[in-house]
């Protein structure tokens, strides 16, 4: 076991952050494969290990085999154990490959983020998904592609799967909201994700859909663009303008300056064809390059089962702008920070729990109040270095 506490500074004050015996109590719940004729390193004390490592910044089996064999004499000061050393790398790439089922990973390492912080209530659910480029084997396109149902507001993935090589989204999609609950939240996804039998589904469970629609839904496009054409006029009568709400953000940042508007109505005469639709939408958003001049527009629709009275133009403004914020909230942090793409993964487990590990790694920094994930290892390699070493 490794007595530890991470003490980090943050804001101008110093808190502990986590106790790793609590860590690892947690750790003690998964299920150790191996055989326990010539096991020497308990697996929570291996799992620990792994992500002291990439807390403090390391990404590959190679790195955190390295980063713990450096602090091998100040780490077992810390340890109760007989073994006098730590793992080699074959241990670690075996017991990721090998030994962990990630979706068991998953469970315990969320349920330890709700015990220790709290939350994960949030009414939105972002669905969306990524390819992990490090599986992809050279002189092919396609690797490992995952599906995941993301928290914004918390940086909490509460389950992911794995889309099969002759599956797609659509596909893979209803494994993954099985297990999740919906209950009084908005499951929030792209324009591939609008179909009918999920749009039941999600609603089947208790919670509200508000999905995005394109060309993929055609004659639905068609008939929500309706809604937004400017009324008829002619001598003598017109078509009165239908109600509407808009709601509007203007942000800067980044370089450029971007205006969000969101109109929308509620289909109070069943007009359109689907399941459940209460309310359709559409977004205006126009962005300009601050040092070039440039501008760009662009449009959007999309359709709820949320009630006007829980989904306001503003609600709904604020829903799809963290919709699209997942590529920065979690894809971007893995793929960039975490060196999810890079990290070359030839075996045919090793991903999966390695996209856990990111998950988790996400989700703590942001419950920690780090916005800024690199900052955040920054600031854990330090504060573990002073504090082992001392």
């Amino acid at each position: 076991m490794l007595f530890m506490n991470i003490i980090l500074d943050s804001n101008e004050q110093t808190a502990i952050v986590f106790n790793l015996s609590d860590l690892q109590h947690y750790l003690e719940r998964m299920t150790d494969k191996r055989s326990p004729q010539g096991k020497i390193y308990p697996l929570p004390l291996v799992l620990t290990y792994i992500l002291l490592a990439k807390l403090a910044g390391c990404n590959t089996p190679n790195s955190i085999f390295s980063w713990v064999r450096k602090r091998q004499e100040p780490l077992l000061k810390l340890i109760d154990t007989h073994h006098n050393r730590v793992p080699c790398l074959n241990t670690y790439r075996t017991i990721m490959d090998c030994v962990i089922d990630a979706d068991e990973l998953a469970d315990v390492l969320n349920q330890y983020l709700l015990a220790m912080y709290g939350g994960q209530q949030s009414v939105l659910i972002c669905i969306d998904g990524k390819t992990m480029r490090g599986t992809i084997p050279k002189g092919t396109t396609s690797g490992m592609h995952m599906l995941a149902a993301y928290l914004p507001d918390e940086g909490i993935v509460l389950g992911q799967v794995e889309v099969a090589s002759k599956e797609n989204e659509i596909t893979a999609v209803h494994d993954l909201i099985d297990d999740l609950p919906l209950k009084g939240r908005v499951v929030c996804a792209d324009a591939m994700q609008t179909q009918r039998k999920l749009s039941v589904e999600v609603m089947a469970k208790g919670g509200d859909y508000l999905w995005f629609v394109k060309e993929n839904q055609p004659t639905l496009l068609r008939d929500i663009e309706q809604f937004f054409k400017p009324p008829r006029y002619a001598k003598g009568w017109h078509i009165p303008k239908l109600p509407r709400t808009v709601a509007k953000q203007t942000c800067k940042g980044h370089g450029r300056l971007e205006t969000r508007q969101l109109t929308v109505m509620e289909d109070s005469e069943a007009f359109l064809d689907w399941p459940g639709v209460r309310q359709v939408f559409k977004i205006e958003r126009d962005v300009i390059e601050l040092n070039s001049g440039h501008t760009s527009s662009e449009v959007a629709y999309g359709l709820t089962s949320r009630h006007p009275e829980t989904a306001s133009a503003e609600q709904l403004l604020d829903w799809t702008r963290q919709y699209w914020g997942i590529e920065n909230g979690l894809h971007y942090r893995r793929d960039v920070t975490l060196k999810e793409d890079s990290t070359r993964m030839s075996l045919s487990k090793m991903p999966r729990v390695m996209a856990t590990l990111n998950n988790f790694i996400v989700g703590l920094t942001q419950k920690l109040g780090y916005l800024n994930l690199a900052e955040a290892r920054r600031v854990f390699d330090f504060s573990i270095a002073t504090q082992i070493m001392a």
